[in-house]
């Protein structure tokens, strides 16, 4: 993993869970170490993922970490030729993220029947639940930038907050008025009512127990609070679809997300032609 300087905690651990099946299925076919792994058995590797009717997603997944090992491994001198340098796999499906309905939205956020996170009555759960969704959503973070959220990182008072995203690169996001109200609540008092004598001081959210709030934590506040299967992901997805529905710049919204690469944001132009599509076809009556 030392090939992988910079990456997102989740992106090693996935490499290395996909390099790890790897090695289990080249022991099995008698391979000793790196230096007796050829082109032909990586094909080998990548047919059976196939015939184990693996995604194609996954399997180029799992390709790009063999090639990544091996581009490591050369460099090291632990093998004489990379055997993975012309591996080729299954582009991954091209499926559009998902953007949360109009009601979906409204639901998670708090539309004032009583379900919402506004409606906490004090309860700091629900406090923290609005905080951090109306921070997903009205500033588009990843859900592990905001579980790295240190108190110094919000300005409440000019509104914005700064994230560590990807290859420790920085960038300072601009907050919703609702996200700022949001989280004056959750530090004022809800944090408090949560915290223990173990509660970590430099982290912003915290689950029931006092402990720092994990990406697993997010995806239990999505699954109590949302109406259909949602993952937290899809906060963000709408974030940048509506703002490129109203008019935003692509380069814009490529800063706000942190991408590092134009074509990771131009999905995003896709879902906004079939957001449009969508309406045309339904309310345009010659459609």
């Amino acid at each position: 993993m030392r090939s992988l300087v910079g990456a997102a905690p989740n992106t090693v651990a996935a490499y290395r869970r996909d390099l790890e099946q790897f090695m289990a299925w080249a022991d099995r076919a008698g391979v000793q170490g790196p230096g007796e792994v050829t082109p032909l058995l990586l094909r080998r590797y990548l047919a059976s993922l196939a015939n184990r009717r693996f995604e194609r997603r996954t399997i180029a997944r799992k390709a790009a970490a063999v090639r990544r090992y091996f581009a490591w491994a050369r460099r090291a001198g632990l093998v004489g030729a990379d055997p993975a340098r012309r591996l080729s796999a299954p582009r991954g499906d091209a499926r559009l993220p998902r953007v949360l309905k109009e009601r979906e939205l409204e639901l998670l956020l708090g539309d004032g029947d009583g379900r919402g996170p506004a409606a906490g009555n004090g309860d700091p759960v629900v406090v923290r639940d609005r905080a951090v969704l109306e921070l997903l959503y009205g500033s588009g973070l990843r859900v592990s930038e905001l579980c790295e959220l240190r108190p110094g990182d919000l300005d409440l008072r000019r509104a914005r907050v700064t994230v560590w995203g990807k290859g420790s690169k920085q960038r300072v996001l601009p907050m919703s008025e609702p996200s700022v109200d949001a989280a004056r609540g959750w530090l004022g008092e809800g944090r408090a009512a949560l915290a223990t004598d173990r509660s970590p001081a430099d982290r912003v959210f915290l689950n029931r127990r006092g402990h720092a709030l994990t990406p697993r934590d997010v995806r239990r506040i999505l699954d109590r609070r949302s109406p259909v299967p949602t993952h937290p992901h899809a906060l963000r997805h709408t974030y940048a679809t509506h703002l490129l529905d109203g008019g935003a710049d692509l380069r814009a919204v490529q800063e706000l997300l942190g991408h590092a690469d134009l074509a990771t944001t131009q999905v995003y132009t896709h879902v906004s032609k079939e957001r449009l599509r969508s309406v045309y076809s339904t309310t345009h009556p010659r459609a």
